[in-house]
């Protein structure tokens, strides 16, 4: 753990990256997994692949929601508190932290459960493609609160700085559920095969074991912050400080969804084959996400505390060097693979249309990984400010570029899929830039005064 002054006045650099380090190992095992697990899938078929393009989204909103909207919120919030020197608030926080991912859960459930099927016949999906995405969705969804829990605890630990520690306990999981995916979706022993099914079994177990984990160092093993059980009453106070700053971030998760749903849905009218290809393109997109929340976790927290100790000019320059290291990986990543597609696109299908399909998209797509990520880290950063209007307002943006454009193509049949991969570019591009200039123009800073 680094001590509140050091992490004050300690190098900003060297700082951040010390901190993003763990969420980096972390969300990498966590790419693996979910790398693995399509490749699992791929082998049971182009019909079971097309269900997880359409079943991934959702368990994309699912950690967009859990791991970067309310847990960011709780990690700011937190942070914030402990910058501030008021432990209390943030023990009641983490408390409140609990009640509200649990809760969010159940509501999760009870929404797709119910809702499950005509969302994904509103995005086209019937026949067997449908039952697929079904069979992932409706057990992945039965169990989600675990995924809740799990990535809310690991944002209150976070907060306190001990991020080997939250890396260490999702870890754990993720360990957990690859040997798991195996086991449920090829069957082993007297176990039957259970399919796309098991895939998102063994998520829900995974998570299961973290969320285990993440209680038991909080109520026994830190120092800085404390679960207290029994559980008080519900402490509306700090879970409306929760609440508020996560449902105005909660603006960029749905609009980054809703931007692969609608997208999803046009690839849909391509077929089976191009649905599957695009589908795998996108999981990369996915799977960067983890990369930019390792320095984005680390901003978070940091910012928080500085914030919390009214160290303003310093939070910016934190938030700065976090997108800088965040975008230098994404970029070289989204540069590498927009060159050399086969790398990612033949790994997962022998399917030649669903090879190209996804090829398509990552040499489109690609090169703009970049402000992808800017825009990401920045969004990720500014709830450690509590100031997340632009990045939302960015976010918005970016949804209407893809909606507005996706009905003008879909009025042309003849118009190529690189056009709809263009508008994902040219929205991530446009996201990124109104995101940056608001915060150079003040957005966290206008109204504070910074302690140097």
């Amino acid at each position: 753990m680094v001590e509140k002054l050091d992490v004050l006045n300690a190098p900003i650099g060297t700082t951040v990256l010390k901190m993003a380090v763990p969420n980096m190992l972390t969300m990498l095992l966590w790419i693996i997994t979910f790398i693995i697990e399509g490749w699992f899938i791929g082998t049971l078929g182009i019909v079971p692949l097309a269900g997880l393009a359409l079943g991934f989204p959702m368990l994309f909103l699912l950690l967009m929601l859990s791991a970067g909207t309310i847990g960011g919120a709780i990690t700011g919030t937190v942070a914030q508190y402990l910058g501030a020197g008021n432990k209390k608030e943030a023990e009641d926080a983490a408390v409140s932290a609990l009640q509200l991912t649990f809760f969010l859960g159940l509501l999760s459930a009870f929404i797709f459960l119910t809702l499950g099927e005509k969302i994904y016949r509103g995005l086209g999906a019937e026949g067997e493609v449908l039952k697929e995405a079904l069979r992932y969705s409706d057990v992945l969804f039965a169990g989600c609160f675990t995924v809740w829990i799990a990535n809310g605890l690991a944002g209150a630990v976070r907060a306190t700085g001990h991020m080997y520690v939250s890396a260490l306990c999702l870890a754990s999981g993720s360990l957990v559920q690859i040997i798991l995916a195996a086991v449920f979706i090829f069957g082993f022993g007297l176990m039957d095969s259970l399919g796309i099914s098991g895939s998102a079994l063994s998520i829900v177990i995974g998570n299961g074991v973290s969320a285990f984990l993440l209680i038991l160092y909080l109520s026994f093993k830190c120092e800085n912050l404390k679960l207290r059980f029994p559980l008080k009453r519900i402490n509306f106070s700090s879970m409306l400080a929760i609440v508020k700053l996560g449902s105005l971030a909660s603006i960029n998760a749905f609009c980054t969804w809703g931007s692969v749903v609608i997208i999803t849905s046009h690839m849909t009218k391509f077929g089976v084959e191009v649905l599957a290809g695009y589908g795998i393109g996108a999981r990369l997109e996915f799977l960067i996400i983890p990369i930019v929340f390792g320095f984005g976790a680390a901003s978070t927290a940091l910012i928080g505390v500085h914030f919390g100790a009214n160290k303003y000019t310093r939070a910016l320059k934190i938030g700065w060097i976090a997108v800088f290291y965040s975008s230098l990986i994404s970029g070289i990543i989204g540069i590498l693979v927009s060159i050399y597609p086969e790398l990612w696109s033949d790994s997962f299908t022998k399917s030649h249309v669903a090879q190209e399909s996804c090829k398509a998209y990552l040499k489109v797509v690609g090169p703009f990984y970049v402000f992808f990520s800017i825009g990401l880290c920045l969004y990720f950063a500014s709830q450690g400010a509590g100031r997340v209007l632009w990045p939302a307002v960015a976010a918005i943006i970016r949804l209407l570029i893809v909606f507005f454009g996706g009905i003008i193509l879909s009025n042309h049949p003849s118009a190529p899929i690189t056009f709809y991969f263009s508008l994902i570019s040219v929205a991530f591009f446009v996201q990124a830039t109104i995101t940056s200039i608001a915060i150079y123009l003040g957005a966290w800073t206008k109204g504070r005064v910074s302690i140097k």
